[in-house]
């Protein structure tokens, strides 16, 4: 097996460049995401619903962990469960393995993934929207689902919404729920919950959105700096919002979707 920066890696072709993200930003999220409301609020979200669907979770990967902040929450909410983390840069890898340096931590292409049948839960985290095939990874992480085991995806949503901020993450797109739910269903999977979040916030977000379309000077990270009363605001609104999905409203519109889908365990043919 070949190793890249002391970590095993499947695919070192890809582990400097992708069209998919730019390694150049992890240094960048590691020194905002843990003050940010937004990367806050969303940990926070998944954390609930690891805890309500997956509260056995004994084997859990995480794909595309970049620099390790949801999966360091992870592996500190489960301690006893089998980490891996996977990143397609090896960049991104170093960091979350200052985070976890006990997690086992790999370098991979999400859309082959080499496990079979081996995590309670796999994990991608807004990832597959960086992704042309992302097809081929939702089945991907089918194969490595253990049957009666599941997935925990977030995406950013609503093709409305799609501006500079898009073309500067390397996203490919944003989802339409009910595609993507045919896709999980192609893949196999069965749908447990699928939810709007960052709903109460998505007039912000659209002014923010139309302002970066019109204003070619514009600069997405602006989006992770804010004045800390206006950013603590923020945080406390989305916690109001994560109180109504626990309470299990599905919310139709937002800026993000959750989606928590199963692996049956009498496992029906999957074609591809």
């Amino acid at each position: 097996m070949p190793q890249l920066a002391g970590f095993p890696a499947w695919a070192p072709a890809l582990a400097q460049q992708s069209e998919g993200f730019k390694a150049e930003y992890f240094e960048t999220l590691a020194l905002l995401e843990a003050g940010s409301f937004w990367f806050r609020a969303r940990n926070a979200l998944i954390l609930w619903a690891l805890h309500r669907y997956f509260s056995q979770l004994k084997s859990y990967l995480e794909v595309g962990c970049g620099t390790g902040f949801v999966f360091s929450a992870v592996a500190d909410a489960f301690p006893r469960a089998r980490m891996v983390g996977s990143e397609v840069f090896s960049a991104g890898l170093s960091v979350a393995a200052e985070r976890v340096p006990s997690a086992m931590l790999v370098q991979m292409d999400a859309r082959a993934i080499p496990y079979n049948e081996a995590f309670d839960v796999v994990a991608a985290f807004d990832v597959i929207e960086h992704i042309k095939e992302d097809d081929a990874v939702l089945h991907a992480m089918y194969r490595a689902v253990k049957p009666g085991g599941g997935v925990l995806i977030t995406v950013p949503q609503h093709r409305w919404l799609w501006s500079s901020v898009d073309d500067h993450a390397c996203h490919q797109r944003r989802y339409h729920a009910p595609d993507l739910h045919r896709q999980l269903n192609a893949a196999g999977f069965e749908i447990e919950r699928s939810t709007s979040f960052v709903s109460l916030l998505l007039p912000l977000m659209l002014l923010s959105r139309l302002r970066a379309r019109r204003d070619t000077a514009f600069d997405p990270r602006d989006e992770l700096r804010l004045n800390p009363l206006l950013n603590r605001l923020f945080e406390g609104i989305l916690a109001c919002e994560r109180a109504l999905i626990r309470a299990g409203l599905d919310l139709p519109v937002g800026g993000s979707r959750l989606l928590i889908a199963r692996k049956p365990v009498k496992v029906r043919s999957v074609e591809r």
